[in-house]
């Protein structure tokens, strides 16, 4: 049965918004969602259902939702947070539980529209910034699959030595895959790219 509770809410949500973690629920949390967001909020859920529904169900567990979101902390200003969901619990008919986490972006993201996307795990495509058209704009259409890796590893501030190391490359192909990234992204720093990549939902 589909209750919409909230099982377990970490203590860091003191820390980030202010409030306890026994405060929180999916009514007190959508009563905060900043007013401009909350069109967005609900246009998004209502895409993620229809997604996961027409979604053949081996490949339910093989995405995750993502999105940024305005909301009121206790202090009444508000906080962008990245919303990030799985599916944990579900069958055929119903879905039961879903792992959320959630990220404070607000030094990164200031301003802008919220942007949605899902993003496809075990290789599955993945569409980056799903805009209000409908149209999808799958992330290999900008980057290749190793710019990409590259990418994600450059947004957790690995160093080129690490990422080489990781993906088992040499450092001058590490260096290439970099600037390419920077001119792609139509930025000259790292700061810079994480900043947009972070914005645009590429990673």
């Amino acid at each position: 049965m589909y209750k919409s509770e909230l099982d377990f809410v970490d203590a860091n949500i003191t820390r980030v918004l202010g409030y306890e973690p026994e405060e929180m629920n999916i009514a007190f949390f959508m009563e905060n969602i900043h007013p401009d967001d909350k069109p967005y909020f609900l246009n998004f859920e209502y895409r993620v259902v229809e997604f996961f529904k027409a979604l053949p169900f081996d490949k339910v567990p093989k995405y995750k939702v993502q999105y940024d979101i305005r909301i009121r902390a206790k202090n009444n200003t508000y906080v962008r947070l990245l919303h990030q969901a799985v599916q944990i619990d579900y069958d055929e008919k119903n879905y039961y539980r879903t792992l959320s986490l959630h990220t404070d972006i607000s030094h990164i993201k200031q301003d802008g529209a919220p942007c949605f996307s899902l993003i496809g795990l075990d290789g599955e495509p993945s569409y980056y910034n799903i805009q209000e058209s409908n149209i999808f704009t799958k992330s290999y259409d900008q980057f290749t699959r190793r710019e990409r890796e590259i990418l994600k590893c450059i947004v957790e501030g690995k160093s080129s030595k690490e990422i080489a190391g990781e993906l088992f490359i040499s450092l001058h192909t590490v260096n290439a895959h970099r600037k390419n990234l920077l001119s792609k992204a139509g930025v000259k720093t790292p700061v810079e790219l994480v900043r947009v990549a972070l914005k645009e939902a590429w990673v």
